[in-house]
């Protein structure tokens, strides 16, 4: 059998997102890789969600939709994932986007690493709310046992980046839904990534090919909830390999102290005082270190990333549209 043969199954989690997921069908619909099982689950939307994605699914075969009352993201990655009939599985928030060669390609790398490979992530963009790249991530490519890497930095960034293997999927049962009941949801999906790097090999496509949107109301922008999020991982991770701790709380101090930059690129020194306080109560050596090797003893970096930042935030950059070229040129998609 062919790859073009193999089945991947996609996993939608959609709450409330009628104004994004018309976009987000359609990238997925235009995959390169055609042999997909497609399923929405909408988590109690209020809006026009449900009916959207029932409107894909009377125009393409391989949609599915599911319904629950709503229990966060990670409970619906789960659903998805559970109810999926694939060996390889692809994830894909409501508001991001997907180049169209995506799956082809991490599909490629998964089945040329062999059964070891467990999970395979690709180089993303940033989106502002009109889908403009803002940012690019690009340039790392950890391959093979990475946990000492994920644990001291999440480089795969997005929960709309992976393709991972089934048995993977089953050998850590999924993403945790214990954030979101400590009222700390956020980091399901590094939690998930670093608990597969314990057990699986991980394999890099050297590309940008994930458009992920970040927005003022979005998850990911709410950096308190995102570092009591992260605290947790942490501790779980500790605890669960104690070996790898200095790594792990070396990571935490690195993610704080990019919430801080990011706090003040977006001039906002209450969350910037906010973020640097949940650290200090969590840990005041790392909070000490942030605020001094991180922050006073290099205020001209600090204030030169976040000028560039902001200043990317007000001009913009080009449409997202999958694919990269020389002067970081976005090329278009092909709509189903």
């Amino acid at each position: 059998m062919s790859n073009d043969d193999t089945l991947v199954s996609v996993v939608i989690p959609a709450y409330n997102a009628q104004a994004t997921l018309d976009e987000t069908l359609s990238s997925v619909r235009a995959q390169t890789h055609q042999t997909l099982e497609i399923i929405v689950v909408d988590d109690g939307s209020t809006d026009g969600t449900h009916a959207l994605a029932e409107r894909h699914a009377a125009a393409d075969a391989r949609i599915r939709v599911l319904h629950q009352a709503n229990a966060g993201v990670a409970a619906a990655r789960n659903a998805g994932w559970q109810h999926s009939r694939a060996e390889f599985i692809a994830f894909v928030d409501a508001d991001d986007l997907w180049a169209p060669t995506k799956i082809e390609r991490q599909l490629l790398a998964l089945i040329a690493g062999g059964p070891r490979a467990g999970l395979a992530y690709c180089w993303t963009a940033r989106l502002d709310a009109s889908g403009r790249v803002t940012r690019c991530y690009e340039g790392i490519q950890h391959a093979g046992d990475v946990l000492p890497e994920i644990l001291r930095s999440n480089f795969i960034g997005s929960g709309s980046n992976v393709m991972v293997r089934r048995q993977a999927a089953l050998d850590v049962e999924g993403y945790d839904r214990r954030l979101r009941d400590a009222g700390a949801e956020g980091c399901e999906d590094w939690l998930f990534n670093s608990r597969v790097a314990e057990t699986y090999r991980f394999t890099c496509v050297p590309e940008v090919l994930v458009g992920y949107r970040y927005l003022p109301d979005s998850m990911s922008a709410n950096r308190q909830r995102m570092l009591r999020s992260h605290i947790l991982v942490c501790r779980q991770m500790i605890a669960r390999r104690p070996e790898h701790a200095q790594t792990t709380l070396s990571g935490l101090q690195a993610y704080c102290a990019w919430l801080m930059r990011e706090a003040i690129a977006m001039r906002e020194p209450r969350q910037l005082w906010a973020v640097w306080y949940l650290l200090w109560r969590e840990n005041r050596a790392l909070g000490l270190r942030v605020l001094w090797r991180d922050l006073l003893l290099d205020p001209v970096r600090w204030l030169r990333n976040g000028v560039h930042r902001l200043h990317r935030s007000r001009t913009g950059g080009v449409p997202f549209a999958g694919g990269i070229a020389p002067g970081r040129r976005f090329l278009g998609t092909t709509q189903p």
